[in-house]
């Protein structure tokens, strides 16, 4: 009786991070390569969001990341024009 406990406490798991995975990757429907310059840097990074709006801004705040130097610098690399811009729908 204690192995069939195991088994199915096993199944539930796998079917539990299964599901989590599968939640997670279907909601990332775009993705953005954006490039950067701030200050005397320049940076270029990809990210993937629900869509080409939210997934433009997370690739800009990640190049950003890297040629900021606090908060303030990070708004203003943030609010910055990129240099670049590709964004691509993912097929499902």
């Amino acid at each position: 009786m204690r192995t069939y406990r195991v088994v199915a406490v096993v199944v539930i798991g796998l079917a539990f991070i299964g599901y989590l995975l599968w939640s997670t990757l279907a909601a990332q429907a775009a993705e953005c390569h954006v490039c950067v310059a701030f200050g005397t840097g320049r940076n270029c990074a990809t990210a993937s969001a629900a869509t080409n709006t939210a997934a433009r801004r997370a690739a800009q705040s990640t190049a950003c990341g890297t040629l900021a130097h606090g908060m303030n610098d990070a708004i203003a690399c943030e609010n910055r024009p990129a240099l670049s811009d590709e964004c691509k729908n993912k097929d499902r």
